[in-house]
């Protein structure tokens, strides 16, 4: 077993991963561990990503196999950066690349191999390291995850 990826914020982690049909929605239910959460909106400016508090509880929440909170996470900020923009290409490819990693957990293996191709030729991307990432890396370890050639799930080690 690899060594667990750093925390890179404080804020507490929700009570439980959502996986849909065996935990409570987060945000619809009134036991979902977000009901009636306040929505933070998202702000990143890609060359300061190391200080985006928003986008390292992201990476937190990825780390920590709670994919479907990553994606909910990076949302705001991939719809504030723009859609098409390089920076929300990369966004949309980590959102992709969790949402692999949830439909493998749900035993969904064509689903994930789905997201995970669509996701990783997103996070391929970008040249070399993107917002603390190296793309091409974190695509090829998802992959080798999903198809069984790595044992664990992987996590984002953030490089400047």
């Amino acid at each position: 077993m690899s060594s667990p990826p750093p925390r890179y914020t404080d804020r507490p982690l929700p009570a439980y991963r959502f996986i849909p049909g065996r935990r409570p929605h987060p945000t619809r239910s009134p036991r979902g561990h977000s009901y009636h959460a306040l929505e933070i909106p998202g702000k990143l400016d890609p060359a300061e990503w190391a200080s985006c508090e928003n986008y390292l509880f992201a990476v937190d929440l990825f780390n920590n196999h709670y994919f479907w909170e990553a994606h909910e996470a990076l949302e705001p900020l991939w719809l504030d950066v723009g859609r098409d923009s390089s920076t929300g290409v990369f966004l949309q490819g980590l959102i992709k690349v969790s949402a692999a990693l949830l439909k493998h957990s749900m035993g969904n293996m064509e689903g994930a191999l789905s997201h995970a191709a669509k996701g990783g030729a997103m996070l391929c991307g970008a040249p070399g390291v993107f917002l603390g990432i190296d793309g091409t890396d974190l695509a090829a370890r998802v992959i080798g995850f999903i198809t069984g050639k790595l044992a664990d799930p992987p996590g984002i080690f953030l490089q400047s």
